[in-house]
C-alpha cells in the first residue's frame, strides 16, 4: 500500500491505539459532551430522577428505624401496618422511576450514538484516498463500531450510573450524621483502608487492562488476516502450523484476562471485609450505646443496612472507573479520525460547467504519493470531445495515477489538469465525477442484488434502464438465465459471480449513468476471450460521442483508438497511433513484439 508507514504495529494494528490516556480528561470529555446538547432536556430528566431514586434506597432504613423504635417496641399493631405500607410503597415507587431513568438514558446514549456514528462515517466519506492508502481499514470500521459501542456504554450507563452512586452516597450520609454523628464516623473510621485499596486496584487494573486490550487486538488481527488467506492456508497445508499459532495467541489473550480478573477477585472480598469490619465496629459502638440507653435499637439497625449500603456504589463505582477509562481512550481515537483534515476540498465558490463537453487537457502536471517521490513528471497531453485515447506502460508507469488524479481522488502537485478549459480544482468534486464513469480491473461489488449493484441504489434509474445498460454491454445473456434475474442476491465482494461477469455488470453499472467521460482501467484484463469480444463489442458502440480513457495491458485492445500515450516511469516516452508507434520502433513496438510473441506460444 502507497505510503505505508506510521506506529510500529503488531497484528496490523497500530501499538499505540492501546495505550490508554487518562481514565478521565476533561478536554475529551467536553467535546463528547457537545453531542449530548441536543438531548439536554434527557439530561435534566435523568438528573432529577437520579437524586429520587437515589433517596429513596436511603429511605428506608430510616423508616425501618421508624418502625422498630416507634411501634414494634411499643406493640403498636396499627403504626406497623402503616409503616410497612409505606415501605412497600417507596420501593414499587422506586421501581418505577427506575423504568423511566433506564429509559430516559438508554434512549439519550443511542441518540447520541447514533449522532456521532452518522457524523463519523460522513466525515469519513470525505476523506481522500490519501488517507486509506495509509491506514488499514479495520482499524476504520473499529472506530465506527467498537470505540463508538464504548462512549453509548459511557453516556447509557457510565456517567449516569456515577451520579446515581454519588447521591446515594451523599443521600446515605445525610440519614446517618442526622441519626447519630459519632456512630456515623465510627463506622467510616475503615476508610482509609478503603481508598488506599481502591487506589491500589486502580492502578493494577489499568495495566492488566492495557495489556487485555492489546492480546485481543492481536487476536482479532490474526483471525481477520488469516480467515481472509484461509484458501493459501489449505492449498499450502499449513492448518496445524497456524492453528499452533493461533493457540499462542489465544493463550496469551487467556492469560491476560485471568490477570485482569486476579485484582478483581482480590479487590472485592477486601471491600467485603472492610464493610464487615464497619458493621462489627457499629454492633461494638453502637451495641453499647443501646445497652447503656443512650441509642435506640432501631437506629443500631439502621446504621447497619446503612453501612451495607454505602459500600455497594463504593464497588460499583470501581467498576465505572474501567467504563470511563475505556471511553476516554475510545473518545481520543475517535476523535483523532474526526479531526483528521486528510481531505480533497471543494472550492468556496465553485465553477458550474453546464453544457459539459468532456475536453480533458494535462499540462505539465507532476505527482508524488509521497513528499517528492514522484511517480508522474511533466505529464502533458489532451484529450478531445469524443476521443478515445490509449494509455500503456510497464506496472508502476503512472497509468492509474493518471486516473486518480482525473477523478480528483488527488490534487497534483504542480501543473493543472483541465476539463473544458477550467482547472479541476475549481470545479465541484459531486460535479466533476457525476460527469465520469470508471471500470476498474479489480471490482467491487456490494452486498445486495444485482440491480442494486448496476444502479448504485439510485431511485430515479427505472428497472427498463438497468435491463437496457445490461443489454448493452451483454450482461443480459447471464443475468437473465439466473432464477430471480435482475433480482439475483450478490454476496459480499461478488462472491458468487464469476470474474467475467463481475467485469460485465461493473460495465452496466458505469454505462448506466450516461457520462461524458468515460474511463477503461485494464478492464478486460480479467476476462476469457469470448467475454472480451463481447465487451470489446459493446465499448465501440459506447465510446461514440464520449470523452474516452483506456489503460489498456493488451494492446490488441487498443489499435483503433485515435491516440496511444507510451509511460515510462512516469514520463511520456511516444504518442501517436498504433502504426505510427510501430513504424517508430521504440517502446511501444517493444511491447506489442512480445505480446505477439507470447500469443505464438499460447
Amino acid at each position: 500500500m502507497r505510503g505505508s508507514g506510521g506506529k510500529h504495529s503488531v497484528g496490523g494494528q497500530s501499538q499505540d491505539d492501546e495505550i490508554l490516556g487518562k481514565a478521565y480528561d476533561s478536554k475529551l470529555m467536553k467535546r463528547l459532551l457537545s453531542f449530548v446538547k441536543p438531548y439536554k432536556k434527557y439530561v435534566v430528566i435523568a438528573i432529577f430522577m437520579n437524586v429520587v431514586v437515589a433517596a429513596l434506597g436511603p429511605l428506608r432504613p430510616y423508616l425501618t428505624k421508624i418502625a422498630i423504635d416507634d411501634y414494634i417496641v411499643n406493640k403498636n399493631y396499627d403504626g406497623l401496618v402503616t409503616i410497612s405500607a409505606i415501605l412497600f410503597g417507596t420501593l414499587i415507587f422506586q421501581a418505577v422511576v427506575q423504568y423511566f431513568l433506564t429509559y430516559y438514558t438508554q434512549l439519550m446514549g443511542q441518540n447520541i450514538i447514533y449522532d456521532l456514528r452518522v457524523k463519523l462515517f460522513a466525515h469519513v466519506q470525505k476523506l481522500a484516498l490519501k488517507y486509506f492508502d495509509k491506514t488499514p481499514i479495520g482499524r476504520i470500521v473499529t472506530r465506527v463500531t467498537n470505540d463508538v459501542e464504548s462512549l453509548n456504554e459511557l453516556f447509557s450507563s457510565g456517567i449516569v450510573m456515577i451520579f446515581s452512586d454519588v447521591f446515594i452516597i451523599i443521600w446515605i450520609l445525610i440519614f446517618m450524621f442526622l441519626m447519630e454523628w459519632q456512630l456515623t464516623l465510627v463506622s467510616l473510621s475503615v476508610l482509609p483502608l478503603l481508598i488506599y485499596a481502591t487506589f491500589l486496584f486502580r492502578k493494577k487494573v489499568r495495566e492488566s487492562y492495557r495489556d487485555v486490550r492489546f492480546q485481543l487486538a492481536r487476536l482479532n488481527s490474526y483471525m481477520q488476516e488469516h480467515i481472509g488467506g484461509m484458501s493459501i492456508i489449505q492449498l499450502f497445508s499449513k492448518e496445524k502450523k497456524e492453528n499452533k499459532n493461533f493457540a499462542e495467541i489465544n493463550d496469551a489473550h487467556k492469560v491476560a484476562n485471568i490477570n485482569s480478573i486476579f485484582y478483581y477477585a482480590i479487590f472485592f472480598p477486601i471491600v467485603e471485609i472492610l464493610s464487615s469490619g464497619a458493621i462489627a465496629l457499629i454492633i461494638w459502638y453502637g451495641g453499647g450505646d443501646v445497652i447503656n440507653g443512650t441509642m435506640t435499637i432501631g437506629v443500631l439497625f439502621a446504621f447497619i443496612q446503612y453501612t451495607e449500603m454505602f459500600f455497594r456504589p463504593i464497588r460499583d463505582l470501581s467498576e465505572k472507573y474501567n467504563i470511563m477509562q475505556t471511553a476516554m481512550a475510545s473518545s481520543e481515537r475517535v476523535f483523532k479520525l474526526l479531526d483528521n483534515d486528510t481531505i480533497i476540498e471543494n472550492p468556496t465558490t465553485p465553477i458550474t460547467i453546464n453544457n459539459f463537453k468532456g475536453n480533458v487537457d494535462f499540462k505539465n502536471v507532476w505527482f508524488a504519493y509521497n513528499n517528492d517521490d514522484y511517480v508522474l513528471k511533466d505529464i502533458s497531453f489532451s484529450v478531445n470531445t469524443g476521443e478515445t485515447v490509449a494509455i500503456v506502460g510497464a506496472t508502476g508507469a503512472g497509468k492509474s495515477s493518471i486516473i486518480n488524479l482525473l477523478n480528483r481522488f488527488y490534487d497534483v502537485n504542480k501543473g493543472s489538469i483541465r476539463v473544458d478549459g477550467v482547472d479541476l480544482r475549481k470545479i465541484s468534486k459531486e460535479d466533476l465525477r457525476n460527469q465520469i464513469s470508471i471500470v476498474l480491473q479489480d471490482i467491487f461489488l456490494f452486498s445486495g442484488t444485482i440491480a442494486s449493484n448496476i444502479s448504485l441504489g439510485d431511485s430515479s434509474i427505472t428497472e427498463e434502464q438497468i435491463v437496457k445498460a445490461a443489454k448493452t454491454v451483454g450482461a443480459d445473456n447471464f443475468i437473465s438465465k439466473l432464477p430471480p434475474k435482475y433480482s439475483a442476491e450478490v454476496k459480499e465482494k461478488g462472491a458468487t459471480l464469476s470474474v467475467g461477469q463481475k467485469q460485465l455488470i461493473s460495465f452496466a453499472r458505469a454505462l448506466i449513468f450516461n457520462p461524458q467521460i468515460l474511463i477503461l482501467d485494464e478492464a478486460t484484463s480479467s476476462v476469457d476471450t469470448e467475454t472480451e469480444m463481447l465487451i470489446q463489442k459493446a465499448i465501440e458502440k459506447l465510446l461514440k460521442g464520449r470523452t474516452s480513457i483506456v489503460i489498456a495491458h493488451r494492446l490488441s485492445t487498443i489499435q483503433n483508438s485515435n491516440k496511444i500515450i507510451v509511460l515510462h516511469k512516469g514520463e511520456i516516452k511516444e504518442v501517436g497511433t498504433h502504426q505510427q508507434l510501430l513504424n517508430k520502433r521504440g517502446i511501444y513496438y517493444k511491447l506489442y513484439q512480445l505480446q505477439y510473441k507470447e500469443q505464438e506460444v499460447k
